[in-house]
């Protein structure tokens, strides 16, 4: 009986009736608006993550490689769910962004358990161990020097308990900031609550991006971004409260900003700067937008 069956399985492979579990993956809004048309995928090997990467990797390599943006969620969500138009977005204009939690093949509400701050560190790892794994199809194509760590409400916080780690090149923190003695009664249970004195273990320029003082978050992002004095930083504020624009086509609004803080900070363009540097920014040209920067920043 067994070698029946054995001889069955085998058949069915002969034909093409069993196939391997191949990674699952989705194009939104046609693969994004960016030079590079985008691809949300899961990867062999990293369980709880999903990756965001242009189609087409022929056009990267060691002299053109993707800098690299690691994303936790709001609300401590396993899954991108509400903010992979965003993320999308940001992918297809040459990145490769790693965000916390399981690829979402729907439009639903991710109601699993929640994520941990590590996944943000094992994303780190991965794209250094891919970029020198020769076997592997990123080989040499991930900008691991150029790496932004960035997230939205928990997320925030995610990025804040490991903005230590000494790969990080810049941050981003989003509708977000640490939580004082006075309100963190407000916080859900499992976020990560690491106190103020964290804010000195920042070693890269900081961009907070706030939904305004809708934003339930604007007061301890804005508390945050007055005590940082050691590094560049600014926090920018468009009043759509603390849900932001992540949903809307594209990632509406925030995703200008947040691609202009990268491109500046991992890439080096001057297109990028123009939204933040000088008295004559671009953000302040922005309708409703309003952008306040430390000494280091100026």
């Amino acid at each position: 009986m067994k070698t029946k069956c054995l001889a069955m399985l085998l058949a069915l492979v002969m034909q093409g009736g069993v196939t391997m579990a191949q990674p699952k993956s989705r194009i939104l809004e046609d693969g994004g608006t960016g030079p590079y048309k985008a691809v949300m995928t899961e990867v062999e090997g990293l369980k709880e993550h999903t990756v965001f990467v242009p189609q087409d990797l022929s056009k990267f390599n060691a002299q053109n490689p993707l800098p690299v943006l690691v994303w936790g969620n709001g609300a401590c969500s396993n899954s991108p769910f509400e903010h992979m138009n965003f993320l999308n977005e940001i992918a297809s204009h040459g990145y490769i962004v790693m965000a916390t939690g399981v690829i979402p093949m729907d439009d639903g509400w991710y109601r699993g358990p929640m994520s941990r701050t590590e996944q943000q560190i094992e994303s780190i790892d991965w794209v250094y161990a891919q970029n020198a794994d020769p076997k592997s199809p990123y080989y040499q194509k991930i900008d691991v020097k150029n790496l932004c760590v960035a997230g939205m409400s928990c997320g925030g916080l995610q990025t804040l308990f490991n903005c230590a780690d000494p790969r990080i090149k810049a941050l981003m923190i989003c509708n977000s900031g640490l939580f004082n003695q006075q309100n963190a009664g407000q916080a859900v249970g499992g976020m990560p609550m690491p106190p103020k004195e964290k804010l000195k273990e920042i070693h890269t320029p900081i961009m907070y991006l706030l939904g305004g003082p809708e934003d339930i978050a604007y007061e301890n992002g804005m508390d945050d971004f007055h005590r940082i004095d050691h590094v560049p930083a600014c926090a920018a504020n468009f009043p759509v409260g603390h849900g932001g624009t992540y949903r809307q086509p594209h990632g509406g609004e925030f995703t200008v900003v947040a691609l202009a803080w990268l491109d500046w900070q991992l890439k080096n363009k001057a297109e990028g700067a123009k939204m933040f540097k000088g008295k004559d920014n671009d953000l302040q040209k922005r309708k409703d937008w309003t952008l306040e920067k430390n000494a280091k920043m100026e």
